[in-house]
C-alpha cells in the first residue's frame, strides 16, 4: 500500500504544475486510483467567477468517468504549501458518489502525506439518494 500512495503522490505532484490558480495562487492536484488500479489526476482550475471553479478532486473524477471508470479505491489531494489540502463539502459528496466504505482519501502537502482516513470519516453523513 505504501507504494501506491506513492506512486499516487509521485503523479499528483507531476501535474500540479498544471493547476490553474491566478487568482489564489493555491495549486492542488489529485490522483485517483480505480479499482482496477488505474490512474486518473486532476488539478484545480479557477475562474474569475470563482464559483465557477473546478477543483482538482472533481477533476480528477471528471477523467475518472471519462475513461469509462466508475470506482475509486484511494485518492490522494495535495497541495504546493506546508498546509493540510483536505477536499471542500462538494469534492467530498462527489468523491462518496464513486466510493466504497474501503476507499482511502490520503491528504498530503507538498512534502508528505499527512493523514489517511476513509471517506466515511471525511464525510459521515453523505447525502445517498433513494427513490
Amino acid at each position: 500500500m505504501i507504494d501506491l500512495i506513492g506512486a499516487m503522490i509521485s503523479k499528483a505532484k507531476a501535474v500540479l504544475p498544471n493547476a490553474y490558480a491566478p487568482y489564489s495562487n493555491y495549486h492542488v492536484a489529485a490522483c485517483i486510483c480505480c479499482d482496477d488500479d488505474s490512474f486518473s489526476t486532476g488539478v484545480n482550475v479557477e475562474n474569475a467567477s470563482y464559483g465557477l471553479t473546478i477543483c482538482a478532486e472533481s477533476a480528477a473524477i471528471c477523467q475518472m468517468i471519462t475513461a469509462g471508470k466508475k470506482k475509486i479505491k484511494s485518492l490522494v489531494v495535495l497541495n504546493g504549501t506546508n498546509s493540510l489540502c483536505p477536499p471542500c463539502g462538494a469534492c467530498r459528496q462527489r468523491i462518496a458518489e464513486f466510493s466504497t466504505a474501503e476507499t482511502m482519501i490520503h491528504l498530503c502537502n507538498h512534502h508528505s502525506l499527512i493523514k489517511s482516513i476513509t471517506i466515511d470519516e471525511l464525510l459521515p453523513i453523505a447525502f445517498k439518494f433513494k427513490p
